[in-house]
């Protein structure tokens, strides 16, 4: 059952469904989180991002003055993460929503004044500045250092960023950097607005086994940061990147739906491909894996609902967002191994060969799910919070 079924929530899908289905991009929308493929796409984006802010369906939980809904309800965000994932639309890129949160909770009424409309106005897009080479999982371990030039100025920022979704086509960047190297590290970062036009700003991009570029190394080479930069106060990054982070659960729910989608492609393309002469789908082994992939989705689903209304509710706990992080990636990565298995040799086939199933989806999906088991924190991990938070192990 969808969230909000037979209340006045069920209406405003309705609504959303129908906007996405009139204004999302047409072009195809890959597995996973994916960065524009050429310049066309971007602009798509960008007309994306703004169609979604001005129908109120993006940023309604800002505040009034800049732009935001003075009643908006929380769900309503989920549904519509929700509504763009099942029309397997784009999702607005999350570095900018990232920004827009840190800069409503800790900046400068200049910093919002300067920045928030143009995310609004999809016109800036923004990047996220956070992991490094040996800094991932492991955060607070970033090496990146942003030394003060002295009174009043400004900082000079030197060292190396990783894994930067949409980092080529970024205007702005919401960066972390170490500014006191003998503080504990969890309290000696501060977060920054890096211009990615500066000088001594390099973007290279990342060549991935998708055979797409979707993250991108930033190399910062004495980076000059007027003072007006800083976010918040020095030292206080370990805070508002949390923060920021802490407002991002709309995901959970679209992450769901895109497994039931699965579910169903993987139903669809097991009818079509034969076994022994027979169409897949009549052999009674392909039947109960696919049953029992279908039912760990329902068991996802429910998860992340009760996380999701567990947090808005304030009765979440540490391992929520962890719990419901390793279910969604783990199995989506048994979805796309199964439905490589079941595909055999012709599995082997990518985007473009006349002979692949489903257009080499699920190959591209295979390739991508792993960085699922990654990204935002790894499965290695999440185990370990659940392990140490949710169950008193100890470390």
């Amino acid at each position: 059952m969808e969230l909000g079924a037979g209340t006045p929530l069920e209406h405003f899908r309705a609504d959303v469904r129908a906007f996405v289905a009139a204004h999302a991009p047409g072009h195809q929308v890959r597995s996973g989180v994916r960065s524009p493929e050429d310049a066309e796409e971007y602009k798509d984006l960008q007309r994306w991002t703004a169609d979604l802010y001005a129908a109120g369906y993006l940023g309604a939980d800002w505040p009034a003055e800049w732009g935001g809904s003075p009643d908006h309800d929380p769900l309503r965000g989920v549904v519509v993460a929700e509504e763009i994932a099942r029309a397997r639309a784009p999702m607005p890129p999350s570095g900018s929503s990232l920004a827009a949160n840190a800069l409503i909770g800790f900046g400068t009424e200049e910093q919002k004044a300067r920045h928030l409309p143009p995310i609004r106005s999809g016109a800036h897009l923004w990047c996220q500045l956070f992991s490094e080479p040996d800094a991932g999982s492991d955060l607070a371990s970033l090496r990146t250092r942003a030394v003060h030039d002295g009174d009043g100025g400004g900082w000079t920022v030197n060292g190396q960023k990783l894994w930067t979704t949409n980092g080529q086509w970024a205007r702005y960047g919401y960066l972390l950097a170490r500014t006191d190297p003998d503080a504990p590290k969890h309290k000696g970062i501060s977060a920054f607005v890096l211009d990615m036009a500066l000088p001594g700003v390099t973007v290279r991009p990342l060549r991935e086994l998708t055979g797409t570029s979707d993250f991108n190394e930033v190399f910062l080479d004495d980076v000059r940061l007027p003072a007006d930069a800083l976010i918040g106060a020095p030292g206080q990054g370990w805070t508002i990147a949390n923060a920021s982070l802490a407002q991002e659960r709309n995901g959970v729910g679209a992450s769901v739906v895109r497994l039931q989608l699965a579910v169903r492609d993987l139903i669809r393309d097991a009818s079509a491909v034969r076994i022994d002469g027979r169409a897949a789908l009549e052999h009674d082994d392909v039947r109960q894996q696919i049953a029992r992939l279908s039912a760990e989705v329902d068991a996802c689903a429910l998860l992340a609902r009760d996380s999701t209304l567990g947090h808005l509710a304030g009765r979440g706990t540490p391992t929520d967002a962890p719990m419901a992080k390793l279910f969604f990636s783990e199995l989506n990565l048994r979805i796309a191994e199964y439905a490589l298995t079941l595909l055999g040799p012709a599995g082997v086939l990518a985007e473009g060969d006349p002979d692949a199933v489903a257009h080499g989806r699920w190959q591209d999906a295979y390739l991508y799910a792993r960085a699922y088991t990654i990204a935002g924190g790894s499965s290695e991990i999440m185990r370990n919070i659940i392990a140490e938070r949710g169950l008193g192990l100890p470390r």
